[in-house]
Order: structure tokens, then sequence, then C-alpha cells
């Protein structure tokens, strides 16, 4: 798994786990989540969004969802 920084104002990084299908979200005001069964064509389209923030807050409400300490 690898942590990619974001150039967003949301998003602080993401780290995807290929293998779990599960992807964290680091957000820049503190909050961290790991959202489950997540293809990973949905996170190369967040990776390649003009807006990481825009494309993440339409597509999240799809997958289950953790918060993270």
């Amino acid at each position: 798994m690898k942590r990619v920084k974001l150039d967003s104002s949301a998003i602080e990084a993401v780290t995807y786990d290929k293998k779990e299908r599960s992807l964290i979200v680091e957000f820049r005001n503190g909050d961290s989540y790991r959202y489950f069964n997540v293809p990973e064509m949905a996170y190369q389209a967040l990776l390649s969004a003009d807006s990481a923030g825009a494309f993440w807050n339409g597509m999240k409400e799809h997958y289950r969802y953790e918060r993270l300490d």
C-alpha cells in the first residue's frame, strides 16, 4: 500500500489496498475514514479527478466506511 498525497483543498492523502479493496481517505480537517469494497477503477478515477474532493463527495455514499482514530 502506498500513501498518495493529493493536491486537493479537502483531501490530504489516500491509501488504497488492492487486495482488501479498501481506501483510506485522510481529510485536511484531520478526519480519516476507511471505505470498504472500493473498486480499483474508482480509486484511479479519484486520483485523476479535476477535483478530488468533489469527486469523492459524489462517490463516498456508495461504500460502507468506518472512522479511524
